[in-house]
């Protein structure tokens, strides 16, 4: 069943016509009309939601089984090496003696998230291989490294190749959380896959898993707990979950509020979250719901990250975008963006939702100036 026939047989079951769903959603007959004729397929992700809320459906009833995403980078030459020794990493670790691994992946860590994505394409692909070796918990944090790598520059193929490894080593040593935390990053490549009932169920299943005691839990468990929960919301929002996606922040929000200071080793950075990371990311679902005054106005009261870069702050800087872009402010929105790429240039270039953006605002001028055209190259939009 493609698109049409199941936009189409939705609206039918909730008795409405072409034109009460065009009134109710805000979308041109016309375009339904050739939606569900099957003329038209390349139809976006905001618009299909539109359509989800205004027949009361979560938005995977009109998505196909298997969503592809938007588009891919498994072609990109800089990351060639890390892929191909992905590709050829065995199946089973050796456990051999790896002196000095940790370090080395403490280290490529901080350059994965200060956005040295140049330095780092050079040592990725000599960490895996090391790896192949490594004890299983050892690989298993490295390989979870690539696949975030892996997901954040749009390489979908690697990224799940990586992850899936990663999961198995962690879970044949019998450390939960750091299968958990590697759950956490598949959860945001099915997420950019659009793969949300996934991700719910995956999400759900790990935060019943390790659900700790807050009065007696580790930083490190709360934390891998709440990015869980974080993951799931966010699949929520984006499947027309409403209240599935808010009880899911709630937790998410007692859980950083039961945080205590304490020191974590640094290969578990990509798992920690407090009280801010949980505030961008209510930012991040109000964005999605489309309520970008409320978001706006919350997003004031979320203090500033004391560190020059932070993949969490960026992506809430690109929600503090399309808010100002949704309620007629396309200055501020370019502003940000613009303060984006001075801060973190080869995250940004990464990201399509940067991209969608950037070329909503275009559309809208007769004349780009200097930096609206600096800023098309850096995220690689053909807006000629």
């Amino acid at each position: 069943m493609d698109l049409g026939e199941r936009l189409q047989s939705v609206r039918r079951r909730r008795g409405l016509t072409r034109r009460e769903l065009a009134e109710s959603s805000g979308v041109a007959p016309s375009l339904i009309r050739e939606i569900e004729r099957g003329e038209r397929e390349d139809i976006g992700l905001t618009t299909l939601r539109r359509f989800a809320i205004a027949l009361g459906c979560p938005l995977t009833t009109l998505l196909s089984p298997n969503p592809a995403p938007p588009d891919t980078n498994d072609g990109s030459t800089l990351w060639a090496p890390a892929r191909a020794a992905l590709q050829s990493l065995p199946d089973t670790p050796a456990s051999a003696p790896t002196p000095g691994l940790e370090a080395a992946l403490s280290d490529a860590t901080r350059l994965y998230h200060d956005n040295e994505y140049e330095r780092l394409a050079r040592v990725l692909p000599l960490l895996i291989e090391e790896a192949a070796s490594a004890a299983p918990l050892l690989r298993s944090r490295t390989l979870q490294l690539a696949g975030s790598v892996m997901v954040q520059t749009r390489q979908p193929a690697p990224a799940r190749r990586a992850l899936h490894r990663a999961l198995a080593d962690a879970e044949s040593t019998g450390d939960t959380l750091d299968a958990a935390s590697t759950v956490v990053t598949l959860c945001w490549l099915l997420i950019v896959e659009r793969r949300f009932d996934t991700v719910r169920t995956l999400a759900t299943h790990w935060a019943d898993r390790i659900e700790p005691r807050l009065s007696t839990a580790t930083t490190r468990e709360i934390s891998t707990w709440g990015w869980l929960l974080l993951r799931g919301s966010a699949a929520a929002a984006r499947d027309n979950r409403p209240d599935e996606a808010e009880d899911m922040m709630r937790l998410a929000t007692t859980a950083a509020a039961a945080l205590r200071p304490e020191p974590i080793p640094y290969h578990h950075y990509w798992t920690t979250f407090d009280p801010a990371t949980v505030a961008m990311k209510r930012v991040e679902n109000l964005v999605v719901d489309n309520r970008p005054d409320l978001a706006l106005r919350l997003a004031r009261d979320i203090p500033a990250d004391p560190r020059p870069t932070s993949d969490n702050r960026n992506r809430h800087r690109i929600d503090i975008a399309a808010a100002h872009l949704e309620l007629g402010d396309p200055e501020a929105a370019f502003d940000v963006l613009t303060s984006l790429a001075r801060d973190a240039r080869p995250w940004l270039a990464e990201q399509r939702s940067a991209r969608d953006l950037l070329g909503r605002i275009i559309a809208e001028r007769r004349t780009l100036t200097p930096d609206m055209r600096q800023l098309a190259d850096t995220l690689r939009l053909d807006f000629r």
